[in-house]
């Protein structure tokens, strides 16, 4: 490979974008539109997993980058290797990001068609943005939601992410980061253990047993090299005939060593089962503090079956189904474009759901007089919050609004390029997550069909989006 040709595009570069975005903003530079304001919003419109909600996340990883995002030298030669013309290229070489951004919190509970997130500033600045925005806030928004399932199902037993083998390269990083922020206690993942601060945690491979003698011979090895972090996989060869009975003759030369045995791992079979006969061994030959991890191709879904059937089960390992989002691999969080040069935008369409709501504006979430969500209101940023809110698709449909239950969701972030927020970890998130969830009634979390979460336009908006159809469509 050419000499030239070698340099590497970190996260903060420039080129983490689509040529589309360079090459609409080099069309707004040559015709003097870059510096306009605008205004971005950013919003999904479809729930995945045929949930009840979604969880924001993201943010945090999303705003130091932005903060310090520009083009290097090697980049721009490569550009003008491209075609792009030389006077914007030297725009782009100055290029910092200098606009203002408005956001829920980072770990807020969501729902369709409501702005997550708004992105003022020049033209060319908040294009450019767009790709490197979506990449990060729809990616980690769909893995803490699949994990905030995951600890609905589990309750309060520990949920260990074990997911990097199976992410898509470099995307386990940032799953470990939602996993935690959704609720998950721990993960494999060393290299995210230590970018995060999020605990490690790990036990054994089947490789490990098959490399020795035996299986009793690799468990004693294996309790020697971690005498304070031993856990076996109990299932290389035959789970109740040698592996718990080996596993239990380890504890039990551990236990005259002072030491102790930490748990034992199931990643096969029928864990209901296994785990049951598993839990009365232990507990028979005096090991109840003993405990029991499974793993294999777990989700909501059979973490949920296993504990109505009453699996004495501590701890799961989640890896495939959580770091890769299945089965939906992708949330459809899209940004648009809602305001020019204070004029209100929209994008229309033949289906009435994927108008796009004009103008620049605020959510406000209602709630009981126990703390409670009841509904979501979408308004313009310069109205105060509705008393009534409209159906975003059907005008005969509308719900009246106490406006003193109201809380606006939306708040400044990030001011002339520089974020307002401190720095916080995916624990400080999964605790606010935590606390929002117990906010969010449980018809909205159940797995089979959840209850509609009610989210509507008000009437101001409403009549907006209305003249500007009726305008763009004659």
């Amino acid at each position: 490979m050419p000499e030239q040709n070698r340099f590497t595009i970190h996260t903060n570069s420039g080129l983490y974008t689509d040529m589309y975005e360079l090459a609409m903003a080099e069309a707004y530079f040559k015709e003097k539109k870059h510096n306009e304001p605008a205004c971005f919003d950013y919003f999904f419109r479809k729930l995945p997993f045929g949930g009840g909600y979604v969880i924001f996340c993201g943010l945090g990883e999303l705003l130091p980058i932005i903060e310090t995002l520009h083009f290097n030298a090697d980049e721009i030669n490569w550009l003008h290797k491209q075609g792009f013309n030389k006077d914007f290229l030297s725009w782009l070489e100055a290029f910092r990001f200098k606009g203002t951004i408005r956001s829920m919190q980072e770990g807020e509970i969501v729902f369709p068609l409501e702005p997550l997130l708004e992105v003022e500033g020049g033209l060319a600045e908040v294009q450019i943005i767009e790709t490197l925005l979506l990449n990060y806030l729809n990616f980690q928004s769909l893995i803490a939601t699949k994990a905030a399932r995951m600890r609905f199902a589990a309750g309060n037993r520990h949920l260990s992410e074990f997911g990097l083998r199976r992410a898509q390269a470099l995307g386990g990083i940032s799953a470990s980061r939602a996993a935690v922020a959704g609720g998950f206690d721990s993960t494999s993942n060393m290299y995210s253990a230590k970018k995060y601060d999020i605990k490690a945690v790990g036990t054994m491979a089947h490789s490990f047993i098959q490399s020795q003698q035996d299986e009793l011979t690799a468990f004693r090895k294996f309790a020697e090299a971690e005498p304070h972090n031993c856990t076996l996989l109990v299932d290389t060869y035959d789970t109740l005939k040698s592996g718990i009975p080996n596993a239990i003759k380890v504890a039990k030369e551990m236990t005259e060593k002072g030491l102790h045995l930490q748990a034992i791992r199931l990643d096969s079979g029928d864990l209901a089962y296994l785990s049951k006969r598993g839990r009365k061994m232990l507990d028979d030959a005096g090991f109840s503090n003993v405990q029991i991890i499974v793993s294999n191709q777990l989700d909501e879904y059979l973490i949920k079956s296993l504990l109505e059937q009453k699996a004495p089960i501590d701890s799961f390992g989640v890896g495939t189904s959580l770091a890769t989002g299945q089965p939906d691999a992708a949330l459809d969080g899209v940004y648009k474009l809602c305001e020019i040069n204070g004029e209100p935008k929209i994008k229309l369409s033949e289906n009435i759901q994927k108008v796009t709501l004009p103008g620049r504006k605020q959510v406000y979430r209602f709630s009981d007089e126990t703390g409670c969500f009841v509904a979501d209101a979408i308004g313009l940023e310069k109205d105060t919050a509705p008393d009534k809110m409209i159906h975003p698709f059907d005008v005969e449909k509308s719900m009246q609004l106490d406006i003193k239950m109201a809380a606006p969701l939306l708040e400044k972030i990030m001011e002339n390029g520089h974020s307002l927020l401190e720095k916080y970890e995916p624990e400080d998130i999964a605790a606010f997550v935590k606390k929002r969830m117990r906010q969010l009634p449980d018809e909205h979390k159940r797995f089979n069909n959840p209850h509609i979460y009610k989210v509507g336009v008000s009437a101001p908006l409403h009549k907006l989006r209305s003249d500007l159809r009726k305008r763009y469509k004659m």
